[in-house]
């Protein structure tokens, strides 16, 4: 049998099983076994994924979920508008985002802000959702975490004004307000050595 039909009907056997299963933790064993007992029945789910866009969560997304479970959030794929940006294009804006979360400021491979258990993993994500006219060049897009991600869907929350922001470190109390200094000189050494020379009173 050709290695293309073997794989699709493979994916086809774990596309049913999971949809089957909606809601329940599926164990490694089990979807091997549903997919024929595929080789790369693995790979198969990733396509599940990315190429058909269905909700199906790891412990890598969700705390809860051991290594070898998967789970299935729901029946309704989301487009998988993310493979058509192209990985120079992914990589120029996870750099300009500083490999940064948009939206919670979690840091890639840190642990969540809201959940420690987690390391968090970064996404591509539109600020104008695809399905709403929004396209794929850079201006659009923004990196997300997983958690965001998940929960931004077609909202755009627009980023907070500068004054705004800066009620807020002012609202902050003293330690905190050092604590951000401390990772705003960290993210931007350069601009902080600039900064500071430009502060010191001239003699």
């Amino acid at each position: 049998m050709p290695m293309a039909k073997r794989s699709h009907g493979s994916r086809a056997k774990l596309r049913a099983f999971f949809l089957e299963n909606i809601g329940r933790v599926l164990e490694s064993k089990e979807l091997r076994e549903a997919s024929g007992d595929a080789s790369e029945w693995a790979r198969r789910v990733r396509e599940l994924r990315i190429e058909e866009g269905y909700s199906i969560l790891t412990h890598n997304d969700r705390s809860d979920l051991k290594p070898g479970q998967y789970l299935l959030l729901n029946a309704k794929p989301q487009p998988a508008f993310e493979r058509g940006i192209s990985k120079e294009t992914r990589a120029f804006v996870l750099d300009r985002n500083g490999f940064t979360c948009q939206m919670c400021g979690a840091v890639a491979g840190e642990p969540h802000p809201f959940d420690p258990a987690r390391k968090t993993r970064l996404h591509i994500g539109h600020i104008v959702d695809k399905s709403m006219g929004g396209g794929d060049d850079p201006s659009n897009l923004r990196a997300l975490c997983s958690v965001c991600n998940e929960g931004a869907k077609n909202l755009t929350l627009d980023r907070p004004s500068r004054e705004k922001l800066l009620i807020q470190v002012r609202r902050a109390t003293g330690a905190d307000q050092v604590e951000l200094l401390r990772w705003l000189i960290r993210k931007f050494p350069d601009h902080a050595e600039r900064i500071l020379a430009a502060a010191k009173p001239a003699n």
